[in-house]
């Protein structure tokens, strides 16, 4: 069987570079034991990631996608933020007071366009200075 070359997996991965990129990944996980998904023909890890990307055996974007995960020293796991309302009745209940003395809502001010604009014409601009 021939060898696989870089074009016969340009038309799966345009990018040369990121070609490289990911055939090498690929053979670094099957070094670590990784199963392939084709037969191994006495070739070596990388020509055998090449096939596999070839033969579109593996998405090249699933690649790309573990590629990055690999990379990653601290991933960031997203959770919802507390409601603000439940953050009050649990500082209440830390501090020792009843829940029911906590308000339901938060409400917030509000401010019309007009009293909103009568206060951005009130601005004073900082004095400048020599230190700047």
């Amino acid at each position: 069987m021939a060898r696989v070359t870089v074009e016969d997996c340009i038309d799966k991965v345009e990018n040369r570079f990121e070609l490289v990129l990911l055939a090498s990944h690929r053979a670094r996980l099957i070094s670590q034991g990784a199963s392939i998904t084709i037969d191994r023909d006495n070739d070596k890890n990388p020509v055998v990631a090449l096939r596999e990307i070839a033969d579109e055996m593996l998405s090249p974007d699933d690649l790309k996608e573990d590629l990055i995960h690999s990379l990653q020293k601290h991933v960031e796991v997203d959770e919802p933020e507390p409601d603000p309302a439940s953050l009050i009745t649990t500082a209440a209940a830390a501090d020792g007071e009843e829940q029911e003395d906590a308000p339901e809502t938060i409400t917030f001010d509000q401010m019309s366009e007009e009293e909103l604009l009568a206060g951005i014409e009130g601005l004073v601009p900082p004095e400048k200075s020599d230190d700047y």
